[in-house]
């Protein structure tokens, strides 16, 4: 059952004064400033509104090779033509299920946590690298925080790896460059081997050692140490379950174009101009202060002086991160890291006069009353999963080739498999030819030849939102029958399932919190 703050608080001795009697003490600042930190993350985790839509397909490879002792390399959940798995998130999936098979609904949100915390615990560390102080501006790193959010709080998605292992190459990169810890550099490749086999955001560490290599040439600074560290971190990018062939694909990944994908649009694209209105603020407001910065030095040198004087590895990075937030939202974290490790000394300052305690105070009452009120759960959101629809055909034990939209798949797959095989599912390019989704978009959106896929590749099930266009074409299309509609989704079958005796799925959210990770999915060594 799912924990409730309320009663834990009421009878715990960490109450809302004690935290401010420790606030008052300011000799254990770190302790309160990490402390705070994490309390703010599992509000924002409680606050999320629903799961992401790739977990699934990530929690069955990672039951693969827990349950079933291989990695998955072909794919067994679909109907229509795929080719070789290439899983680049295998690892990631990995420490999903063992996590969620080790503490249960618990583990997901747990990672949702320490993920981001970690993150920007090593950014601090980053800071103190550089400036030498102790970076414990509590506003600084909750503005950070707030503006990566929109792409951090649906649990859990694979790419906060990612951000952790960015940071963590920061880390690395700036111990050597201040002559602390020279020989660090050689963890790169190892870090790498991990990365690679967690995330294929592995590319962005190879593009970080790119950037220092830069910075530091126009820095007039030693380089040639970044470009070995480069190349033993490229050679090692095939020790990977698919050797070789997995570089190629990452290199196709990596470079290919996602027009149909809304998180890799850019940040000003029509989809998204009237959203992600925190980011854009924060992303105004680091250049707003950069450049009030830039003309209070002018007052003291030239701008050959300050160029001079400039790190040139820190703009580098700061400029190529703001540039891929823009161009793909997906990637706006990256910026918001790059922000906690280069900025502070730059934009912390605006928050000096703010009383500290008082800040401490506000977001650890904010956080705790949050914990307090919101259950300790996942969150399960009718009207992004189409969970009563998939249970109304599991009760009705009824089988065949379904038809989802892609963002859904996998979450049909985890629920119906053996029963029912997918169109398609978010895995993408992992899995499909490009072909599949652009049919698939055709029919949803009804473009064009809208029912090409019901020749082509034909369902005998078909979900769907019932405020698409092609709804209402669907229950006017001959020998197709809707059985079943929720409150966001309905369910038709074709002529050949079609009986006419249904019986009804529950209503409650309790069963379904119960059973929401249950599968019938299973792997024998």
């Amino acid at each position: 059952m799912p924990l409730n703050f309320k009663n834990i608080i009421l009878k715990s001795r960490l109450t809302a004064g004690f935290f401010c009697a420790i606030i008052i003490d300011m000799g254990k600042k770190s302790i309160i400033f990490y402390t705070t930190l994490l309390l703010l993350l599992l509000a924002y985790a409680l606050n999320a509104s629903f799961l992401d839509f790739d977990l699934w397909a990530r929690l069955i490879a990672g039951m693969g090779v827990i349950d079933g002792g291989h990695v998955l390399t072909e794919d067994f959940l679909s109907y229509t033509p795929v080719h070789t798995w290439y899983d680049h998130e295998w690892g990631a999936g990995v420490i999903f299920y063992a996590f969620l098979k080790l503490f249960g609904h618990y583990g997901i949100l747990l990672l949702q946590v320490i993920l981001p915390f970690l993150t920007f615990f090593v950014a601090t560390r980053v800071t103190k690298i550089r400036t030498g102080t102790q970076p414990y501006n509590l506003l600084f790193y909750f503005f950070c925080l707030m503006a990566a959010m929109s792409n951090l709080n649906h649990p859990v998605r694979c790419h906060l790896f990612s951000f952790l292992f960015f940071a963590l190459f920061i880390y690395i990169l700036e111990k050597v460059r201040h002559g602390k810890s020279p020989k660090l550099l050689i963890l790169l490749p190892f870090l790498t081997i991990l990365w690679n086999n967690i995330h294929g955001g592995v590319v962005a560490g190879l593009g970080l050692i790119g950037m220092y290599i830069a910075g530091e040439i126009y820095n007039r600074k030693p380089f040639k140490n970044y470009i070995y560290a480069l190349i033993a971190s490229c050679a090692v990018l095939a020790i990977n379950p698919w050797g070789f062939e997995y570089i190629k694909f990452l290199l196709t990944a990596t470079t290919m174009n996602r027009p149909l994908i809304v998180e890799w649009q850019g940040l000003f694209s029509e989809v998204h101009r009237p959203y992600q209105i925190i980011f854009k603020t924060f992303l105004c407001a680091v250049v707003v202060i950069e450049l009030l910065n830039l003309n209070k030095a002018i007052k003291n040198s030239s701008l050959l002086q300050l160029y001079q004087k400039a790190d040139k590895v820190k703009w580098i990075v700061l400029l190529v991160t703001a540039y891929l937030s823009i161009t793909h939202i997906k990637m706006l974290p990256f910026f918001c890291v790059a922000v906690a490790c280069y900025c502070y000394e730059d934009l912390a300052w605006i928050f000096q006069k703010v009383n500290e305690k008082a800040v401490y105070i506000l977001l650890i009452g904010m956080s705790l009353y949050t914990i307090a009120v919101k259950q300790i759960e996942l969150p399960i959101n009718f009207s992004i999963y189409p969970v009563a629809e998939v249970e109304f055909l599991k009760v009705n034990n009824i089988k065949g080739n379904i038809l989802v939209d892609f963002g859904i798949g996998s979450f049909a797959s985890y629920k119906l498999y053996p029963d029912c095989k997918i169109y398609m599912d978010g895995r993408y390019e992992e899995v499909y030819p490009d072909e599949l989704l652009t049919i698939n978009d055709r029919f949803y959106a009804t473009k064009g030849s809208w029912d090409d896929v019901l020749y082509k590749y034909p369902p005998d099930i078909i979900l769907i939102q019932n405020n698409l266009p092609v709804y209402k074409l669907m229950l006017k299309k001959e020998g197709w029958h809707r059985i079943y509609e929720g409150s966001v989704f309905a369910v038709f079958v074709n002529d050949k399932l079609y009986t006419g005796n249904y019986k009804m799925p529950s209503l409650e959210r309790e069963y379904y919190k119960k059973t929401l990770f249950d599968t019938d999915i299973k792997f024998t060594r």
